[in-house]
């Protein structure tokens, strides 16, 4: 079955940098879309950044030139590099893969989650 695990969550200072990684199991990981999502306290859940089967890449306005969606088809891993780190930022972040319609801007688009990794960012 589809398996999600993310790592790399943590705290961090404000202008720090996290990677988050996600490693994929049970489906052809090159051949489908992955995105991340962050939910705060509170608040519903939000897109971040997707990366296509094709390697292209898309990103919420609010972490466009901070962060960077990559993977490693090789290693069935997705990562997110997020450098300038604000206090905002906080929240629990989760992979999510998306084998139906749709962009990808949504969290309805996604099949599949992880488990989600805590991020916090102290001012």
């Amino acid at each position: 079955q589809v398996q999600l695990v993310e790592s790399g969550g943590g705290l961090v200072q404000a202008g720090g940098s996290l990677r988050l990684s996600c490693t994929a199991s049970g489906y052809t990981f090159s051949s489908y879309d992955m995105g991340w999502f962050r939910q705060a306290p509170g608040k519903e859940r939000e897109f971040v950044a997707v990366i296509r089967w094709n390697m292209n890449t898309y990103y919420a306005d609010s972490v466009k030139g901070r962060f960077i969606i990559s993977k490693n088809v090789a290693k069935n891993t997705a990562f997110l590099q997020m450098n300038s780190l604000k206090p905002d930022d906080t929240a629990v972040y989760y992979c999510a893969v998306r084998f139906g319609s749709g962009l990808g801007y949504v969290s309805s688009d996604y099949g599949y989650w992880g488990q989600g990794t805590q991020v916090t960012v102290s001012s």
